[in-house]
């Protein structure tokens, strides 16, 4: 009898919008070509939106849906809305009748949500893995048909069925880990003076207003304690910053839109201020860092809110409003930094919550239910 020759499984990948999306179905599926390097994927995304850039970068290879968000305020954007999503769920049928996917997965976001319907009305296993501890609106309407729902947060099953939950963590670039090994390489890689005390601000992919605006504000107070700074401002900001700046430039001042090499920055920051997207709660989790939280009041359902309040109750991170960083940000910077203490017990109770192989846990999960 011949054996069975070794089976190729094929999988989609839907979702973005933001980083926190991206980042995550790109852990997922350089996880998958760990387990299975000859596993076949195919993204599936929004038109115009950054995922259909980033993912290709990955290595992957992406189709655009035409699709958006209905708009919270009157718009009339709404308008298009109907005919944008009648043609995603057409297009979406034609894509898995050509892909014949064994399983399709979902990340969250508005790209996600027609893929992942029709997979489900042609019984294709389906996965949607949820970064927040408040659920999002496609994942929420997606719950009840798909398979297996994986999610980073306890307490989910007030937004999910109980019984497709799988407590995983969220999945994070492969390269962000706690490795005081690689400091020297940080240190230099930025050109910084391992004897001063580094500071990273980071307001996400696209950049964070509030927080920008009261680093700058700060900045001579950050000088005056002989602080050094990493600081990526976002793509929207950083040009509106440099106009701003005083020149020349202060030597201890490291500014970038975007930080490729965030591991790096992560190594050598005795403490990061960042917003509270899942994705980043996530990463300092696995760097193990003092950190101040600053959560955007800009999101849906205030969720960025309630993923600091889950370090908080647990006494690992700080956190300022959005509302009062301008008045209290640099002041908490400060003080954090010049108490090792603080820093250690942050560091402590952040290290704990970290879920390193969460990518994995997740990868695993697909295959199972292609199997």
């Amino acid at each position: 009898m011949m054996e069975e020759s070794h089976r190729t499984y094929r999988v989609m990948i839907s979702g973005g919008g933001t980083g926190g999306h991206i980042y995550p179905a790109i852990s997922i599926a350089q996880a998958l070509k760990v387990l299975h390097s000859d596993v076949e994927i195919l993204f599936v995304g929004a038109l115009g939106k950054m995922e259909m850039k980033k993912v290709p970068e990955a290595g992957f290879e992406i189709v655009g849906l035409w699709i958006s968000g209905l708009q919270r305020s009157t718009s009339l954007k709404n308008l298009i809305f109907p005919i944008k999503l009648l043609w995603s769920l057409i297009k979406s049928f034609q894509l898995i009748r050509s892909f014949k996917p064994d399983v399709v997965v979902g990340v969250g976001g508005y790209a996600s949500g027609p893929l992942l319907y029709m997979a489900t009305l042609n019984k294709i296993p389906t996965l949607i893995q949820e970064q927040n501890s408040y659920a999002g609106l496609t994942n929420k309407w997606l719950s009840k048909s798909v398979s297996t729902i994986c999610v980073a947060y306890e307490k989910m099953d007030k937004f999910f069925p109980k019984d497709k939950i799988v407590f995983t963590g969220n999945p994070v670039r492969k390269d962000i880990f706690y490795d005081p090994s690689q400091a020297s390489k940080a240190y230099a890689f930025f050109k910084l003076d391992p004897n001063k005390k580094t500071l990273l601000v980071i307001g996400g992919s696209l950049g964070a207003k509030t927080v920008n605006e009261s680093i700058l504000l700060g900045l001579e107070q950050l000088w005056s304690a002989d602080i050094q700074l990493i600081w990526q401002t976002g793509r929207f900001y950083y040009t509106q910053i440099i106009a701003e700046m005083k020149k020349p430039w202060d030597e201890r001042l490291r500014m970038y839109d975007f930080i490729k090499e965030m591991q790096y920055a992560y190594t050598i920051a005795d403490a990061v201020v960042s917003r509270a997207g899942a994705l980043s709660i996530s990463e300092l989790m696995l760097s193990e860092k003092p950190s101040i939280l600053i959560p955007s009041p800009n999101v849906a359902e205030n969720h960025q809110t309630l993923n600091a309040q889950n370090l908080i109750s647990s006494g690992a991170a700080l956190m300022v409003s959005d509302a009062m960083a301008g008045k209290t940000l640099i002041k908490t910077v400060l003080s954090l930094l010049s108490d090792e203490e603080k820093q250690k017990e942050l560091r402590e109770n952040i290290s704990v919550m970290g879920r390193p192989n969460a990518a994995t846990d997740i990868a695993k999960k697909v295959i199972e239910l292609a199997a």
